[in-house]
Formats: structure tokens, sequence, C-alpha cells
């Protein structure tokens, strides 16, 4: 890997990582069509605590408010709305969790097809667009039942092209919740389950020889957070202004765009 590639993926990771349109497909997608090698374990972790850091600091304030109130609520103090939604956000966590580390071998080897990254671009695209179109925008305060739904649809985001931003926002707006909300608590959930990924990478980095480059991981790390914030912030806004429906044409177009790049590996033939 080269100063170029890192600087790249690691502008491609902070901004996709965020947006409904699937990091992995575009992390699939770029070094192909660039001709560039595998940028190996330790640059994947440092764009994961790039991201992470983003995050953590773009909601700092609501995570200090939570965390507080999650200690007290622990230590028998009653609970209000924000240690409510500190149970719920470990509640969202736990689905994803359990299916990644039980089937964390399986999904490496039987998911990580280009032709699985552009059908599942597409067809969570078609549920984006149902989700949009049939959203009713009532509510803002997040429930027990909106924990559950939004923490099962995150565990599918584990099949790379679903994009976990993109199917916990679905699934926020299916429920009734108000756009905001839904990118909020999808962007906290974010935060146990990239730190989780991390965790399992480093320990994947620990147990290998590989040499790591710092001046590389540094550049990862920093670049990703940077962008990813950016990203962040624009979304928010964004998803205010205009709505979920230009990201669900993007997602129709790169999948569609990758079936064709990958139209060798298709099984039956496309007339």
């Amino acid at each position: 890997m080269d100063i170029i590639q890192a600087i790249a993926l690691a502008i491609l990771q902070g901004l996709t990582e965020f947006l409904p349109i699937s990091s992995s497909a575009h992390l699939l997608l770029l070094p192909i069509l660039m001709g560039w090698e595998d940028q190996g374990l330790a640059f994947d972790i440092a764009v994961h605590v790039g991201t992470l850091t983003a995050v953590v600091i773009f909601y700092r304030h609501d995570l200090m408010k939570i965390t507080t109130a999650w200690f007290s609520s622990c230590c028998g103090r009653g609970l209000n709305d924000d240690a409510r939604l500190a149970w719920y956000v470990l509640l969202g966590t736990i689905p994803v969790g359990l299916i990644g580390i039980s089937l964390s071998d399986n999904l490496e080897t039987s998911f990580r097809s280009p032709i699985v990254v552009a059908i599942a671009t597409i067809v969570f695209a078609i549920l984006l667009w149902i989700a949009e179109k049939k959203a009713t925008e009532k509510r803002e305060t997040i429930t027990l039942r909106d924990a559950i739904l939004v923490g099962l649809f995150q565990a599918i985001a584990l099949i790379p092209g679903t994009s976990r931003s993109g199917i916990t926002i679905t699934a926020g707006l299916l429920t009734g919740l108000k756009r905001e909300q839904a990118a909020r608590f999808s962007f906290l959930l974010s935060i146990p389950v990239i730190s989780l990924a991390g965790l399992l990478k480093s320990y994947e980095l620990y147990q290998t020889t590989a040499p790591v480059n710092w001046e590389f991981m540094i550049i990862g790390a920093v670049l990703s957070a940077l962008v990813a914030y950016l990203s962040i912030t624009w979304f928010l806004r964004f998803l205010n202004k205009v709505g979920m429906l230009p990201f669900v044409y993007y997602r129709f177009a790169l999948g569609i765009f990758l079936l064709w790049l990958f139209k060798d590996l298709i099984p039956f033939p496309i007339i």
C-alpha cells in the first residue's frame, strides 16, 4: 500500500461509514478499479478507530448524559429518558454481537462476494425506498419495541452491501420515528458495534506476525475521523431537508454497476 491508496481508502471509509450507501460496496469497488492490493488488517483497524472517534466526538454531549444516567440507573436511582436510551443502545447491540461472533468465519467466507454485495445493495435500496414512502414520522421518543426491531435489523448489516446505517434508519422509519431520531439512534448504535468490530480485528492482528506501517495507520485514523465527522454533520442536515430517496437511487445505480462489473461471477446468464 502506498500513500495515495491510504489517503483514498481513509477518505472513502470516513465518507461512507455513516451514509446509507454501503461502505463495504465502495471499499470493494475502489481497489478493484484502481488495481490495488489488499490494504491489510492493521489499516482496517486504523480507519475503524477513526470513524469511532468521529461519532463519539459528534455525540459527546449525548454520550455524557446517557452514560451518567445509565450508571445512576445501575445504582438503583431510577430510569429517566437518558438511562432508557442507554439501555436501548445496549439492547440493540446484542443481536449483531451474538450473530457476528458466532458466524464470523462463515460471514468472511460465504458473503464476501462481489455479487452478494451488489444484490444486497439493490435489495436494501428497495427496502429503504419502502420505508421512506411509508414513513409517518410521528414520534421522537424511542421505545423498547423500537430498540428490539432496530437491533434485529442491524444484525442484517453483517451481510456486505447492506449498510449498517441504512438498515437501522430504515427500521427506525418503519417504526414511525422521525428521520432525525432514527438517524441519531442509528449513530449511537454504531458506537458499540464499531468498537466490537475493532476489538475483533485487533485480536486477529495480535495473532498474526504481519508488519505494521504506523505512518499509514495514523493517516488512516486521522483522515477517516475528519471525513466521518463532516459526513455525519452533512447527512443530518441533508436528511431533514431532502430525505432518503437520493440514496435509494444511488444504491440502485451502484448495485447495477457492480452486477455489470462482475457479471462473469454470476452463476446464471443475464439476458
